[in-house]
Formats: structure tokens, sequence, C-alpha cells
């Protein structure tokens, strides 16, 4: 199949790209696998709360079994206490890991990208560069484009468009290396270069 190049002087130039890779039929369920499990092995376990048996508490029975009136009771550190212990307390040792297989990844992402293709989200551009590191430059850039919410997707760093980018709201530039499926579904555009659409076809190919 092939791309139209936008940003060029000549809007008849087109890209070739691979039908396998660029042209997959939607897969809600293998996207909604490849973002959850993404999500998920992003987490970090640092969260941890006292069980009944952590609570600094005497174990000593709090009244007798009978004759008060009042509730049974064995010790002050029962969850159904205030001050006792959590019921299944979060553990730092929490394991949040979900299995991916690589090509299920190569899959999920070929049919993501397909998708902000059809939906008309993937703007690609023959280069893709600034003068200088203002963010000024960048914004004035991106406003000739159209374009406010976008994620920026480049074959090798550029310090420039980095640093005009860090200060910029809902815009992110990254290498091929380090696009995720979350950034690709969260930014309303996606702007890619075509030594970028290369590196894409090595990579998920």
């Amino acid at each position: 199949m092939e791309l139209k190049l936008v940003g060029n002087e000549n809007q008849t130039d087109h890209v070739s790209v691979s039908d396998a890779l660029f042209n997959r039929d939607y897969n809600e369920a293998l996207v909604h696998q490849v973002v959850t499990s993404y999500l998920s092995n992003a987490r970090r376990a640092t969260r941890a709360q006292k069980g009944r048996s952590d609570i600094a508490k005497s174990t000593r029975k709090p009244w007798r079994q009978k004759g008060t009136g009042r509730a049974r009771a064995g010790m002050a550190s029962s969850p159904l206490w205030r001050g006792g212990g959590k019921i299944f307390p979060n553990s730092p040792n929490e394991n949040y890991k979900k299995k991916l297989n690589k090509k299920m990844y190569r899959a999920g992402m070929s049919v993501i990208l397909s998708q902000l293709i059809r939906d008309g989200r993937l703007l690609v551009l023959d280069t893709f560069a600034v003068d200088s590191c203002k963010t000024k430059a960048l914004a004035e850039k991106l406003k000739g484009i159209g374009l406010s919410n976008v994620l920026v997707v480049l074959d090798e760093m550029n310090e420039n468009l980095y640093l005009a980018s860090r200060n910029i709201p809902h815009v992110s530039v990254v290498e091929v290396k380090n696009v995720d499926p979350v950034s690709l579904l969260r930014f309303d555009n996606t702007l890619i270069t075509t030594n970028s659409l290369r590196k894409f076809e090595e990579i998920l190919s």
C-alpha cells in the first residue's frame, strides 16, 4: 500500500509500505491484551499495608465472651475494628507482570498502526526537524501542519526537537524503539518520518 506524504511542496508524493504490517484488520481483543499487558508490566509494587498479624496491639481478648451485651471480640487487631489490620493487604512483593509473546506484541502494534492509518491519524513526512531548540519554533511548525496533540516518531533522536518539545503539553518526541501502544492510542495524531516507517518494518516483521 502507499501512504501520502504531507508537508511537502509536491503533494502527490507517496511512500510504499508493507500491506502485511500496515494494512491489518482490526483485532480488538489483541489490542486490549497488548495495552493491558503493557500497563500492568509498568506497575511498581511500592504500596504496603499491614495485616492483623502486623498490627502492634495486644492479642488479649477485649472483654469476656458472654454477658456484656456486646458483640463477641477476639482481639483489637481485628480487621473489623478501627486501627485493625487490613483484609488481604497489599504487599510490596506483589507481582503484576503479564507475559506477552513477542509475536503477539508485534501483531498488536501492527494492528494499531493500521487502524491509525485508516482513521487518518497517522501522518507521514519525509523529514521533520527544527533549526533551533526553542519551544516557539516547534510550536509554530506543528501549528502550520495543523497539529496540537501529537506523538512525533523519529528514526534517530534529534536534540533540537527533544529540547523544544519538553515544554509543550500534549506533544512527545520519541524514537521508533521507544514507541509503545498506549502512546499511539492516547495521542490524537502520530507524526512519523519515512525512515521511521522503514525501521518499523524491520522491527515488526
